[in-house]
């Protein structure tokens, strides 16, 4: 009896243990299952962290390389016109070079602090002759300061031609144009020399007809013309543009700078608006892979007596500046006369400024506030 009775109480106890284990294991089970539960979304909202802050990561990336690539776009455009154009622009630029006796001595590498002048012609010439240089402007560059000023000569100024001696032929006085017919950029040169008293470092010839595909290969410009521009005379080439175009191609530039009916000094500041207008395009990024072929195009009608070196140099020191440089403009002045011809006179007092302005602006020591403003005469 005693040995049933502890029988039963062992099969009690063992009951009890087997029930105790049960409810660890179903409580083990909730616990693990509980984990699972609050593991589980932790885990995908990392996931989702980690891919906003990889997004995240990647935005700013995109933005840092874009405001790298805005920041440096200049030294990006100087690049791709080092990879593909340098060389090519050097070789055509060299093809064109004419120097006139008069070139400054070269003192070492080509750098470009001291101011210097260039005297632009624009000629208009057909095959091999040397042609009218219808266009002359006294140009004062000031790489330091980022500043260019440029002095337009009226075509038919009445001067003294000077080195009509070196061709066989007599001292004459006529339109300050017959200079280049005579003796090209030389006599040119010495001319306005003698006009301005100032020296002429170099000059640069362009040909009007290499205008037009010049301007389409930039892919036009833009133009200020609010009105039809036509030439009315049965004497002169026809000529017609018309207005409010958003762009012009390159017979309306050409035509544009050679109409002259109107009078020669808004012909002049045509052609200073054409120049202006022609800069602010070829210095952008977009034009800067188009240099070889604008050089080819100038190489049939462009000479000078600047190294390519110069030229490219130059180039490179106005691209990176932060803005274009400004140009400050002025025109001679004088009065229409007849003698032979037509000729404009130009006013003695105004011939004495205009030295003073060239003076002034080739001083190195001058400084940026103490530079003349000619547009301060023009308002007197």
């Amino acid at each position: 009896m005693e040995q049933e009775e502890k029988q039963e109480k062992e099969q009690l106890i063992d009951q009890d243990q087997n029930q105790n284990q049960a409810q660890e294991q179903t409580h083990t089970s909730e616990i693990t299952t509980d984990l699972k539960r609050s593991v589980l979304p932790t885990r995908v909202k990392k996931k989702k962290r980690n891919y906003y802050r990889i997004s995240i990561y990647i935005l700013i990336a995109l933005l840092v390389l874009g405001g790298v690539g805005f920041a440096f776009k200049k030294q990006i455009g100087l690049f791709l016109f080092d990879t593909i154009a340098a060389d090519d622009i050097k070789d055509t630029l060299d093809k064109s070079y004419e120097a006139i006796g008069n070139e400054p001595a070269k003192t070492g590498p080509e750098v470009h602090t001291d101011p210097f002048s260039v005297l632009l012609l624009g000629v208009d010439a057909r095959g091999d002759e040397r042609g009218l240089s219808d266009s002359i402007i006294y140009s004062v560059v000031r790489p330091k300061d980022n500043k260019v000023l440029l002095i337009s000569i009226p075509r038919d100024s009445y001067v003294d031609i000077i080195g009509m001696d070196t061709i066989g032929m007599n001292d004459l006085k006529t339109k300050i144009n017959a200079a280049h017919s005579y003796g090209g950029p030389k006599m040119s040169v010495d001319t306005v020399e003698n006009l301005l008293q100032n020296k002429v470092n170099y000059y640069a010839s362009v040909r009007f007809n290499g205008l037009k595909d010049f301007v389409d290969a930039l892919g036009g410009v833009k133009l200020p013309i609010t009105e039809v521009i036509e030439n009315k005379n049965p004497v002169h080439m026809k000529l017609r543009i018309e207005p409010n175009k958003p762009i012009y191609n390159g017979e309306d530039a050409l035509n544009y700078v050679r109409y002259r009916e109107d009078s020669d000094m808004n012909r002049t500041m045509r052609q200073r608006i054409f120049l202006n207008t022609v800069m602010d395009e070829m210095l952008t990024l977009t034009n800067i892979t188009k240099i070889p072929e604008f050089i080819d195009i100038a190489g049939a009608n462009f000479t000078t007596n600047m190294s390519s070196d110069f030229i490219v140099s130059l180039a490179k020191e106005f691209f990176l500046k932060d803005t274009l440089p400004p140009i400050s403009n002025y025109m001679m002045k004088g009065t229409g006369v007849r003698r032979d011809s037509w000729y404009y006179e130009l006013i003695p007092e105004d011939i004495e400024y205009t030295k003073q302005l060239i003076t002034n602006w080739m001083d190195p020591n001058t400084s940026v506030e103490q530079l003349i403003d000619p547009e301060l005469k023009k308002e007197e």
